[in-house]
């Protein structure tokens, strides 16, 4: 409650003083956003791109106690550099259409802003919602080709081993995968190197949000995260080959098949909280 007081009281002025950067912000981020939106937004494997910018904006609010009451330390030589720093590569990366350095950009620019303006403090405030913009970058595509490979080679083997070994009629040739009458491609999109980063944003969003006082607990957590992921990728390989096999392909390659992605979701949130709710259990038993 006593934090929210100065704010009130102060926000007429605050905002005044606002809106200058606001407006410099905002002829940034508009023409930035409208090109996501009529670009890789439109994507499967970008999808995400809004809900993250969603959680940008509402952790930003939630802290914007930080952002309306000014600070008397402020850092403005290490701002500048930053902000000078992000409008360049912004300057590039909207030239040159890189969307790594144009989003990337936000970044430095908005730590270059609390910097000059409220200082290190506020920036210690904010860091976390300045550090979930990178899961609105796109993986850059050395490392979606690098790992797209390798990653569908192990899912192939995996799911053929598990549903061999359930006396299932299946085969497999690099990532062909044959079972009964059918044949399946373990296409690119099965990978789930983009459903890994989308669960990454999520997990440690969660991990933001529950705010656990055991950097212990928190590590467990963060490094299972693409164990989980990787595994929940698995059970939606073998759900669509199993639905192929018993209703068909068209039933694996229709409405199932999206389906089959909220599966991916579910199977590795829920994961993710029983992990924790088991490591929360362990701990305190054993401190």
């Amino acid at each position: 409650m006593s934090s929210q007081a100065p704010v009130q009281a102060r926000t007429p002025r605050e905002l005044i003083e606002w809106w200058p950067v606001l407006l410099g912000l905002l002829a940034l981020l508009i023409p930035t956003i409208f090109g996501l939106f009529n670009g890789i937004w439109q994507s499967e494997e970008q999808a995400h791109g809004p809900l993250i910018l969603l959680v940008v904006l509402y952790l930003l609010w939630e802290k914007r106690q930080f952002i309306l009451e000014p600070h008397k330390q402020t850092s403005p030589i290490i701002g500048w550099l930053s902000l000078i720093f992000g409008l360049l590569i912004y300057a590039v990366g909207r030239s040159q259409d890189i969307v790594l350095f144009e989003v990337g950009a936000f970044i430095p620019v908005l730590a270059g802003v609390l910097l000059i303006t409220r200082g290190i403090l506020a920036l210690k405030q904010l860091w976390f919602p300045l550090f979930f913009i990178l899961f609105m970058i796109p993986l850059p595509g050395f490392i979606v080709d690098g790992l797209t490979g390798p990653l569908k080679q192990h899912i192939s083997q995996i799911a053929e081993s598990v549903l061999y070994s359930a006396g299932y009629p299946i085969a497999r040739s690099g990532v062909t995968i044959n079972i009964g009458q059918y044949q399946l491609l373990v296409a690119d999109a099965c990978s789930g190197l983009h459903s890994m980063f989308s669960l990454s944003a999520l997990g440690l969003l969660y991990l933001y949000l529950v705010q656990h006082k055991s950097w212990w607990r928190s590590g467990i957590i963060i490094a299972s995260i693409l164990p989980l992921a990787f595994f929940a990728n698995i059970v939606r390989v073998m759900t669509l080959i199993l639905v192929t096999y018993h209703f068909g392909d068209e039933a694996g390659q229709g409405f199932i098949h999206g389906a089959a992605g909220i599966l991916l979701f579910v199977v590795a949130l829920v994961g993710l909280f029983a992990l924790d709710s088991l490591v929360g259990l362990i701990w305190k038993k054993f401190v």
